[in-house]
């Protein structure tokens, strides 16, 4: 299972013109395939004097769900070009729509081939992307005469701190790498002098690293 992705970092709208025509890519993040079903059919409604409305999207942490499609450009010269710049980039939760206004100059399937490409490639560097890491969430009470020693070593330590709570005591969620736990458990052990309970809360992706 991987530990980390990347996926466009917000919704955005980028344009290029080769020839005369116009490529307009969206970009959006989307989590399942009916999200971006959705992205699409949004696309053919805000440019409906758009002769093509060709997508690529993929999906999961692991790219798993990967589709695309020409929408009437000749076959293999839109989508596939558009799917394999986000494979290239490795980014996922991602769908891809590029509509183009026809310039009247005909591209060939070279040509369009590029131009589905860069306009997809333009808009990733246009929008931006950001990494998401798979992270084991931890629940840390402690004492309230601790918390502000451990608060400061929490935030100065690589661990990620999600979320702090004052009850009837203290509260630090934490995120740590799959494969740090023992060393993460170590860590807070030496650093409370064993006082500090840890929680599991399971698993979570986490943008940015938290």
């Amino acid at each position: 299972m991987t530990d980390r992705y990347l996926s466009v970092v917000a919704r955005g709208l980028h344009e290029i013109e080769i020839r005369r025509s116009r490529f307009l890519c969206a970009l959006a993040p989307a989590g399942e395939e009916a999200t971006a079903r959705e992205v699409i059919a949004a696309r053919r409604r805000a440019e409906p004097a758009a002769r093509h409305h060709c997508h690529a999207f993929v999906l999961g942490p692991d790219g798993r769900t990967q589709r695309s499609s020409d929408d009437g450009e000749p076959a293999g010269t839109a989508g596939v070009p558009m799917l394999e710049v986000l494979r290239r980039r490795a980014v996922t939760d991602t769908v891809a729509v590029v509509s183009r206004h026809f310039g009247g100059v005909l591209l060939g399937a070279g040509g369009l081939i590029r131009a589905y490409g860069q306009a997809v490639s333009e808009a990733l560097d246009a929008v931006g992307v950001v990494e998401y890491r798979r992270l084991r969430l931890f629940d840390i009470e402690v004492d309230y005469t601790r918390s502000g020693r451990l608060e400061n070593d929490l935030r100065a330590s690589p661990y990620a701190l999600h979320e702090t709570r004052f009850e009837a005591a203290a509260h630090f969620e934490v995120g740590v790498p799959p494969d740090e736990e023992p060393r993460f458990t170590a860590w807070l052990a030496d650093t409370t002098g064993g006082t500090a309970e840890a929680v599991g809360l399971g698993e979570k992706w986490i943008r940015g690293g938290g």
